[in-house]
Parts: structure tokens; sequence; C-alpha cells
């Protein structure tokens, strides 16, 4: 019988639930500021998106920031083949929310935005875990 739930609520548990290659901790590049940060990719409901936990200066230093905390990756959905869309990514050193995509390559992911024409690299970040 207790087979039998297991079984139910996994049939019944959306896929997302599951680890998605995409999920865990990723080192962003310096923005405008020279900060960078940690990400942690992770599920929000049936969407991904990434918080952002740790900030760090120029000199590598731990860095208390406002933005430390907050969701910079939202609503994305993982559309196969190592490609996400559909969400946005918030660009902390811009004050600018973008039409995100996220490309993934192993332990690399590209981040990139627009907003109506004009579009921003946001680089290629490195897992961290």
């Amino acid at each position: 019988m207790k087979k039998l739930i297991l079984a139910a609520v996994l049939a019944a548990t959306p896929a997302l639930a599951q680890a998605d290659d995409v999920f865990g901790i990723w080192k962003t590049i310096p923005d405008d500021n020279g900060y960078y940060g940690h990400i942690e990719m992770k599920a929000c409901g049936d969407k991904i998106c990434g918080q952002l936990i740790k900030s760090f200066d120029g000199s590598g230093a731990e860095a208390q920031t406002e933005n430390t905390g907050k969701m910079l990756i939202k609503n994305m959905v993982n559309e196969g083949g190592g490609n996400y869309g559909g969400g946005t990514a918030y660009s902390p050193d811009r004050d600018k929310t973008y039409k995100g995509k996220l490309v993934l390559a192993g332990n690399k992911l590209t981040v990139k935005g627009c907003v109506a024409f004009v579009c921003r690299d946001g680089g290629t970040w490195t897992r961290v875990k």
C-alpha cells in the first residue's frame, strides 16, 4: 500500500520538482561596478528562478548589498536542449528587467536579455555547486 501511495504522489508531482540540470549555484560575471554574485537557481512553483545569495566586490571579498536575497531570474521554463526562456532577468547594476534567455552547456550558463530592441549579454556564468 505504501508503494502505491508513493507511486501516486510521484506521478502527480510536476516534472520541475525533479532536479533540473540548471539547478545549483552559479557565479556571475562582474557587473558594471565590478561586483559579481552567486545565484542559486531553483524551482519556484512550476517555473525556474535564480536568487542572489552572495555578493562579492572586485577584490573577491564578500559584500552585503541591497540586492542580496533578491530574485534576479524569474519565471524561466525549460524549453529543452539546454535552452530556458519565457522569464525575466534583472540586472542590478542597471536597475532594469529584461526578457531573459538562458543556455546551459555543461557547467556554463549563458545569460541574455532584451528590453524592446535593446539587448544585453549577461555573460557566461560558471557552476559553483
